[in-house]
């Protein structure tokens, strides 16, 4: 269980810069898969040819960056469909990402990463590993948090709200939707650069069905805790990237055929959209309610 939450909260990286394409920006985007990939073979291959490890993580990070900007022009400058242009990206990208490795598998089990240190110590699969990556996950939470409270975060929510009317008041939403799709995909691609090293390789089609993980975590987290603000909806996040992890493990821990985990990822998400809508489970409360009505009880009592 102690992997499975370790890379709940790795993915957790991901899932957020799907949430910012997906839930901020209002934006389908599918250059996901792709940059993902990217991600990692980046950092692989800069490790194997002797680039420190965080270089050539930050360089994994930057190359999902470029991949989101090019997505990011094909449908502001090119006036591609926001769908297709994603999936044009992702698909030049596969072989990009085949160019960079030079073969489909990177080995990174005898090379210095991140994770080697944690690795020696004999600290990953403990609690000092989870903490490790939750501390890291929700620095990257707070710095999105804090980034869309700025005037230009800010933008781009009025941009994914309301794109025509931000426009009218002299908003470049063309930057906007570019900027934003470069950090979202430079997320994605760090976080494939550091599963890369978590595992001890980098794979050409390591990130094939990665954009229906990351909407996953984001529909469940958001379904269980809410998502009234941002930083409930950014921690829901995570939390719903740890919460598919989870099932995953106990899917597998049941005998499931591993062949069907994106089956039982897709009614992962089915039911995340559909349970909450029928009439019997609208009565059932949620979390967010249950804290609410807890807060409610306490006031009450010390008012008495």
């Amino acid at each position: 269980m102690n992997a499975a939450l370790e890379l709940g909260l790795l993915y957790g990286i991901m899932a957020l810069g799907v949430y910012l394409t997906f839930r901020i920006l209002n934006f389908p985007d599918l250059t996901v898969d792709g940059s993902f990939t990217t991600g990692a073979a980046v950092a692989a291959s800069l490790i194997i040819n002797g680039v420190p490890a965080p270089l050539a993580t930050l360089a994994g990070a930057a190359s999902g960056a470029v991949a989101g900007l090019v997505t990011g022009v094909l449908y502001t400058k090119g006036r591609i469909d926001g769908l297709l242009a994603g999936i044009l990206t992702m698909i030049a990208l596969w072989s990009i990402n085949l160019r960079i490795m030079g073969k489909s598998n990177l080995p990174l089990l005898r090379e210095d990463t991140l994770m080697t240190p944690l690795r020696d110590a004999g600290l990953l699969g403990g609690a000092w590993s989870i903490l490790i990556f939750g501390i890291a996950a929700l620095v990257i939470k707070f710095a999105i948090d804090w980034f869309l409270s700025t005037d230009l975060g800010l933008s781009i929510q009025a941009t994914g709200n309301n794109e025509q009317m931000i426009r009218s008041l002299g908003v470049n939403t063309h930057r906007t939707t570019i900027l934003t799709l470069a950090i979202s995909n430079g997320l994605v691609a760090l976080c494939g650069a550091l599963i890369a090293q978590y595992q001890g390789f980098a794979d050409v089609s390591m990130g094939i069905g990665l954009i229906l993980v990351g909407l996953a975590s984001v529909i469940v987290g958001q379904a269980v805790f809410g998502r009234r603000t941002i930083f409930l909806a950014s921690l829901a996040v995570i939390g719903g990237a740890v919460i598919y992890r989870l099932v995953i493990f106990f899917a597998l821990g049941a005998g499931l055929n591993p062949n069907d985990m994106k089956l039982i990822s897709a009614l992962l998400v089915v039911a995340a959209l559909l349970l909450p809508r029928w009439g019997f489970l609208k009565r059932v409360p949620s979390l967010r309610q249950m804290r609410s009505a807890a807060a409610g009880s306490a006031n009450y009592s010390k008012a008495n």
